[in-house]
């Protein structure tokens, strides 16, 4: 009966032949342009957080902003909504909420429709800091619009 060990080493033959065969039938991985398409994203997302903080803002309380003024188009968002957008978990994003009342650039109420559930929206200040943000944001966006859709095109190419 063959071990674990052998299984393992079995397994990981078979998937680098299969690996072999893709490369071969022009299924290659392109290394090179997943790594440059991270490294773009990871030059925005640090752009992101920079410009946040000289916001006086966490990057995450910019998302939070963000998530509530693009998502509240129709109606207010709940704090449950508000963690589901920012894919963090309920009592994270009641915390959260909870720093931002205190900056005063978000305000809760109790939805009159279903008094269990705190609905979120932006004040003034929060709006004025987004409005703020958001511009330098699509400037940044403009800047790199070009080198993305380049490398985005070469994931398109057979």
């Amino acid at each position: 009966m063959p071990s674990a060990s052998t299984d393992k080493r079995g397994a990981k033959k078979a998937r680098s032949a299969k690996s072999i065969k893709s490369a071969r039938r022009g299924k290659a991985v392109d290394y090179e342009t997943l790594a440059q398409f991270r490294y773009e994203l990871r030059r925005f997302q640090a752009f992101s957080e920079a410009a946040a903080n000289r916001s006086g803002l966490t990057a995450q309380q910019h998302q939070a902003l963000l998530a509530i003024r693009g998502f509240s188009s129709r109606e207010p968002i709940s704090v449950g909504d508000l963690a589901r957008y920012l894919l963090i978990r309920h009592h994270t994003a009641v915390e959260l909420v909870d720093r931002m009342v205190k900056l005063k650039i978000l305000s809760r109420s109790v939805d009159p429709r279903d008094a269990r559930r705190v609905l979120v929206q932006l004040t003034r200040e929060g709006e004025r800091r987004l409005q703020r943000l958001s511009r330098i944001h699509l400037e940044e966006l403009r800047a790199i619009g070009p080198t993305l859709t380049k490398i985005l095109k070469l994931f398109g190419r057979p």
